[in-house]
């Protein structure tokens, strides 16, 4: 696959440009790929679709996992230095904060019966309830430090 991939695309910061040309819509190096509304950018091959980051990653290390991790969390940033290989879990580890989130802060919520700040993690499927707290910057200390301890590198803390 590393082989395929390397002789249809040359790499060169985070982008993809066409060795050959395989349509009369391709021309050899043009920047290969179109971006989706989720902001990913993929390309055909052969009547198959590709994301390009996972293009990009099979070319630099030879395989291609069944997940890849965005480690600044954007999916445009398809430089070689920001993608790894990571779980499911992990990959959800290392989101961004959710747009209907309204404390601003993950795992964060307000319990509205108590009137106080609730602090949930979770990691492998296991829900951790860290505690209720009248001060949401203490509860985004205390969510901050166990992120620390149960996502490690995959910790995303916005």
């Amino acid at each position: 696959m590393k082989t395929y991939f390397c002789s249809l695309f040359n790499y060169k910061d985070g982008n993809l440009y066409w060795k050959i040309s395989k349509s009369n819509h391709v021309k050899v190096n043009q920047l290969a790929g179109t971006t989706t509304k989720d902001e990913r950018s993929r390309v055909c091959i052969d009547y198959k679709i590709y994301l390009l980051h996972r293009i990009i990653f099979a070319m630099h290390h030879g395989f291609m996992p069944k997940f890849i991790d965005h480690i600044d969390g954007n999916p445009k940033n398809n430089k070689i230095e920001n993608l790894r290989e990571a779980t499911f879990n992990q990959n959800v580890q290392n989101s961004k904060l959710r747009i209907n989130n309204k404390s601003g802060i993950k795992g964060i919520s307000w319990n509205k019966n108590r009137k106080k700040w609730d602090a949930t993690i979770h990691k492998d499927n296991k829900k951790y309830f860290l505690g209720r707290f009248d001060d949401i910057e203490i509860a985004k200390s205390v969510i901050n430090e166990k992120r620390k301890i149960l996502h490690g590198n995959f910790a995303r803390f916005v």
